[in-house]
């Protein structure tokens, strides 16, 4: 995922006057309401799956109520991330521009992110009326649309914070507003017919992504535009992003988070650290190996956020130094694993794979088959690493190496046990049919909580739990948003039926199906290294399956493809996630951090391909537990 921008200097009141009283207890009722939320969307599946043991029934409606917390904690964490001025963006303007030049691009693009916003909320209003009628009962009396609400005063809220965060003088918060007004005006009074106005409007789309507009109003408005233009109602986008949210598997992603922030706040990756130095310290490049190992293991529940670098970097940065690995080595070590475990249960991207594939009615993939498949890829890519790794190592003599300590090694382990139980956890859970995936999701956060506040004790349940689930739901809400209005542009491809005509383009024009899988590597790989892995996953994965399908090619190995490129893209220059967030945790210019990385890139490249050309290791482990 791209990384939030820094907040630009100057850009919020907080930065030198104190929050008013009532300003101060608004945030911590946002903080509170979100933390309910997903403490409610934790609690509740937990509780399914004890009273269906030991009562044989759960509670009434659990799933919907679950389903529809997610567009609580979305709508929630969106309008946080908003408030904290930390919603994704391709590009920070205050990294590139100064003084008139930067009020000038934080104008210019906080101006259409608001225009983008306000329509959202519009048609948001369009989608909630129509639903209203229909009468719809949520459960135990509650009408479907008072929750479906949080669109429209989501989406409000988040434009009218975009223009507090556009400059922290008024009058450029007015020229904000006004330019706002100016593109919304436009859209309903439009001079020529709004079909010619197309290119002119995705051209100020793609310019205000460049200066910093953030990727949902660049999806959204993309999706806005093209109905627009095309003389379609706009309610199918806020329709799109409901049903993404309310989901049947869809609240899997926030509770893996959660987990996953469990225990990146504690003192998780030290214990685990310690006991793969002492597992593995003794071979040669042994601290390599435990890099990579390390890293997969952290960034299967971490998804892929870049939050493994950053909470990893400065642990194993010293590890690998002391080891007589060059800074550069360790260096592009550390920034080629940071994406490693992403094909790894309980990772995020396969599930959202599964999920969108087999939304679309073209494919069936299941959330099991797709971890399935990608065990023996992933085990490659960690493999490759750790073997460039100890490749990049200084020469040693092997009589110089460190014996195995066997007291070590179990001290270790056992210090460590609470955190090699979590995938214990979740993979049980998740695979032997007593949990739905979401249930296995929400089990596994539970269990980090438990092991972080009670067992461990190194999160206080009042002072920190709070802090870090509010964290967490404003990520989530920032790819939810991201999520729903992508699957609001994915409608119009698909109404459009730009699909159909992928096909037919494809098979007219490639008839080799190895020439095709080459020609979608390096798509794939451009795609990685500029898009967003959530919003590639689900605008690229609709056009993908009906071409894959039109080759023959299992729609378990093309996601597997699929997503070992997004991987692939964290390292591509010049904007690949791991590059940029290794250059901010290490201190040191992109170009160093790329330079470095290029040999991890060369090595994951030849991973891509072998999973490319050889299906088996994705499609064997699949197919031999369906017999």
């Amino acid at each position: 995922m791209i990384a939030p921008p820094d907040p630009a200097p100057g850009t919020t009141a907080e930065t030198t006057h104190p929050l008013p009283r009532w300003l101060a207890g608004l945030r911590t009722a946002e903080n509170l309401f979100l933390v309910f939320a997903l403490g409610a969307m934790t609690l509740l599946p937990v509780l399914e799956i004890a009273l269906r043991k030991f009562f044989g029934s759960g509670i009434s409606a659990s799933a919907t109520l679950v389903q529809h917390l997610v567009l609580a904690v979305g709508m929630l964490g969106g309008a946080i991330a908003a408030r904290e001025n930390r919603l994704l963006s391709l590009s920070a303007a205050a990294h590139w521009f100064h003084g008139g030049k930067l009020t000038f691009a934080r104008v210019a693009s906080h101006g259409f992110a608001v225009a983008m916003s306000a329509l959202l909320a519009a048609a948001s209003w369009q989608f909630v009326a129509s639903q209203k009628s229909l009468g719809k009962i949520l459960a135990y009396g509650i009408p479907v649309w008072t929750v479906q609400l949080l669109l429209i005063v989501g989406f409000a809220v988040i434009a009218l914070r975009l223009v507090r965060h556009a400059s922290s003088q008024w009058r450029w918060r007015i020229v904000t507003l006004v330019l706002a007004a100016v593109i919304i005006g436009i859209s309903l009074w439009a001079p020529v017919e709004p079909e010619k106005l197309r290119w002119p409007a995705m051209a100020l789309l793609v310019a205000s992504v460049i200066l910093g507009a953030p990727i949902f109003t660049a999806l959204g408005g993309a999706a806005l535009i093209l109905l627009w233009t095309g003389g379609e109602p706009i309610s199918p986008v806020p329709l799109k992003h409901y049903q993404l949210t309310v989901n049947p598997t869809l609240p899997s992603i926030p509770l893996f988070t959660l987990a996953g922030y469990f225990l990146a706040e504690s003192r998780a990756a030290h214990r685990l650290v310690r006991l793969f130095n002492a597992l593995f310290g003794n071979l040669r490049g042994g601290p390599a190996i435990v890099t990579a190992l390390v890293c997969a293991f952290f960034t299967s529940f971490t998804g892929a956020s870049g939050a493994t670098i950053l909470a990893l970097g400065g642990v194993l940065m010293p590890v690998l130094l002391s080891a007589r690995y060059s800074e550069r080595a360790a260096l592009g070590l550390l920034t080629g694993a940071g994406s490693l475990g992403m094909l790894f249960p309980p990772c995020l991207p396969p599930i959202l794979y599964a999920i969108i594939a087999s939304s679309g009615g073209q494919a069936s993939i299941s959330i099991e088959e797709m971890f399935l498949g990608g065990f023996f890829p992933g085990m490659l890519l960690v493999g490759m690493t750790a073997w460039w790794g100890v490749r990049a190592g200084p020469p040693i003599d092997r009589s110089n190496l460190p014996p195995f300590r066997w007291r070590e090694a179990a001290a270790a382990a056992w210090e460590s046990k609470w955190e090699l139980l979590v995938p214990v956890v979740a993979i049980a859970a998740l695979f032997s049919g007593i949990a739905t995936p979401v249930e296995a999701a929400a089990l596994t956060a539970f269990y980090t909580f438990f092991v972080s506040v009670v067992i461990q004790r190194e999160l206080h349940i009042f002072r920190d739990v709070p802090r870090v689930m509010t964290e967490c739901g404003l990520l989530v809400g920032g790819v939810l948003l991201i999520l729903g209005v992508a699957l609001g542009f994915t409608h119009y491809l698909v109404d459009a039926q730009i699909p159909d005509q992928a096909v037919t383009w494809a098979t007219s024009t490639i008839h080799s199906r190895w020439i095709f899988l080459l020609a979608l590597n390096v798509v794939l790989l451009v795609v990685g290294g500029l898009v967003e892995i959530y919003a590639a996953i689900v605008v690229v994965v609709p056009l993908l399956i009906p071409i894959g399908n039109a080759f023959g090619i299992d729609p378990i190995h093309l996601g597997i493809i699929f997503l070992a490129n997004m991987e692939l893209g964290f390292l591509a220059p010049p904007v690949g996630l791991n590059l940029l967030l290794a250059s901010y945790r290490f201190k040191k210019p992109v170009g160093e951090v790329t330079r470095a990385s290029l040999p991890m890139l060369a090595v994951m490249v030849i991973g891509v391909l072998l999973i490319t050309y050889i299906p088996p290791l994705t499609t064997w482990l699949p197919h031999a537990f369906k017999h």
